[in-house]
């Protein structure tokens, strides 16, 4: 077994040999919780609970930390905009609310998508606003160190100096003199208009109750920092990999391995990222009006579907949502769920166990095609592939009436389920009794459906079989009769 990851920093696909033998610890950055979670936000958390399950199906005990930006620009802004619930339709209402509780609010949206679509939780999930004095002592590190200083206008800002640091750049392949500041900085008080903050003064206008003390005045976090003093927190200073969107690398990941570099620190052995999503082929805008949410999309399949279609496409890939993308993962899911269905019936009477049980203890028996591909840079459509492989084998195994390689089929394809999250995405639960009841119902009524087809009665059949459509069972028909299975998504 041989892991193999691409690396930004290195721009090639690594041999994966942790810094601490049998454990992996991993860092991807989470949300700023100003608004509603869009397509980007989960996929990368799919993508790296991908990743995270993967590791410990190989036998690796991961830590792993996904942080949550809850003060920034972009939160107090959007809190000066907002009502407090409850106070939206009063008339003449103008109570804000406070930038903490709207970033609590949507904080909470957050995690209700990552549990609705199976993304485990993370070992730790710190809050930036938790981390302050953390924060304070690597910023005294850099200014110690010669690489940061406080603004030179006296406003309580405190800057990182990228010229004194000979690295910068490396992470995006850039030179600093090929660079721009960021468009919205403001220049005053810095040595070069590309040094970033580390620390923000407080201004006026802004909530007192954003703004803690420190040793160069009142103030706030820069965002890059944030991420630097939880890591170090919670993983060490050096660490095996940095994951989060590809928008990220820059200034953001930059800016981090900057900082911690130049303070001292080994940081990321690894750092990963995936790729975005588009729209038609097109980036999504809200201007423009080609946008989709996981809210949006659960509204047009179940919870299952969306994880397969924002986890089929391997990581640093595009993914590209088109009219007709979950459709096409609704088929695929079914297609799987048709054989577990169909398996866990005709296996049930031969183990003397119920049909949710037969066969659903986890094996450790992945096809090898399965595990080299997921080896390799997590080849994600290269897993799928040899999932459906298994599930056609599967089937030609039950139609032949082969029940030891039906059943090896129907582990090994619990097994990859579990690995690609795909059994943990919400969908409705059914207590043994009403299962049972219900497939004795179904198969009364496809006993009814073959009587009429066999007295051509075929009005009788096709209305049989569209109550049956209407009520979620899909129905087929082979060499051997009628089976059924239930359409989840």
């Amino acid at each position: 077994m041989t892991l193999r990851f691409y690396d930004t920093a290195s721009a090639e696909v690594r041999d994966f040999v942790p810094l601490v033998p049998g454990k992996v610890s991993l860092y991807y950055c989470g949300a700023t919780v100003q608004g509603m979670p869009h397509v980007g936000h989960i996929r990368s958390a799919i993508a790296f609970d991908q990743l995270t399950r993967w590791l410990q199906y190989r036998g690796f005990r991961v830590t792993s930390v996904r942080n949550v930006t809850d003060i920034d620009d972009k939160i107090l802004a959007k809190s000066a905009d907002s009502f407090a619930p409850g106070f939206e339709d009063e008339p003449g209402s103008v109570r804000e609310e406070e930038w903490w509780a709207l970033a609590y609010r949507y904080e909470q949206e957050f995690l209700k998508a990552y549990d609705t679509l199976g993304v485990s939780r993370p070992t730790y999930e710190p809050r930036a606003t938790g981390h302050i004095p953390e924060m304070h002592a690597l910023i005294q590190q850099l200014i110690d160190r010669g690489h940061a200083y406080p603004a030179l206008d006296a406003s309580g800002d405190v800057y990182f100096d990228v010229r004194s640091w000979d690295k910068y750049g490396s992470l995006t392949r850039q030179k600093i003199d090929d660079m721009q500041g960021a468009p919205d900085a403001d220049p005053r008080g810095k040595r070069d208009p590309r040094d970033f903050a580390l620390w923000k003064g407080h201004k006026a206008g802004e909530p007192a109750t954003a703004a803690w003390a420190s040793p160069w005045g009142t103030g706030r976090p820069g965002w890059h920092l944030e991420c630097s003093a939880m890591v170090t927190k919670y993983l060490g200073t050096e660490f095996d990999i940095h994951g989060g969107g590809l928008d990220l690398r820059f200034p953001h990941h930059e800016n981090e391995m900057a900082q911690s570099q130049a303070a001292g620190h080994g940081f990321a052995n690894f750092w990963m990222h995936n790729g975005m999503v588009t729209y038609a082929g097109e980036k999504m805008s809200k201007s423009i009006g080609n946008t989709i949410s996981p809210a949006e999309m659960l509204e047009l399949a179940s919870a299952r579907v969306v994880r397969y279609y924002l986890g089929q496409a391997h990581y640093r890939s595009v993914l590209d949502y088109q009219p007709t993308s979950l459709q096409e993962a609704a088929a695929a899911v079914e297609r799987i769920d048709g054989f577990i269905s169909r398996a866990l019936r005709t296996l049930a009477g031969t183990d003397g166990g119920s049909p949710a049980t037969v066969g659903f203890a986890s094996h450790g028996i992945v096809p090898d095609a399965f595990a080299a591909a997921m080896d390799d840079d997590l080849n994600v459509p290269q897993a799928l592939a040899a999932l459906h492989d298994t599930v056609r084998a599967g089937n030609t195994a039950l139609t032949a009436g082969e029940l030891d390689g039906a059943r090896a089929a129907l582990a090994s394809v619990t097994d990859m389920l579990r690995v690609l999250g795909l059994d943990d995405a919400a969908g409705p639960a059914v207590d043994q009794q009403s299962s049972d009841a219900l497939g004795v119902l179904i198969e009364a009524q496809l006993a009814a459906r073959a009587q009429a087809r066999a007295s051509k009665d075929w009005a009788a059949s096709d209305a049989i079989r569209d109550t049956l459509a209407a009520a979620g069972v899909v129905v087929e028909d082979g060499p051997d009769g009628a089976s059924w299975s239930l359409k989840r998504g």
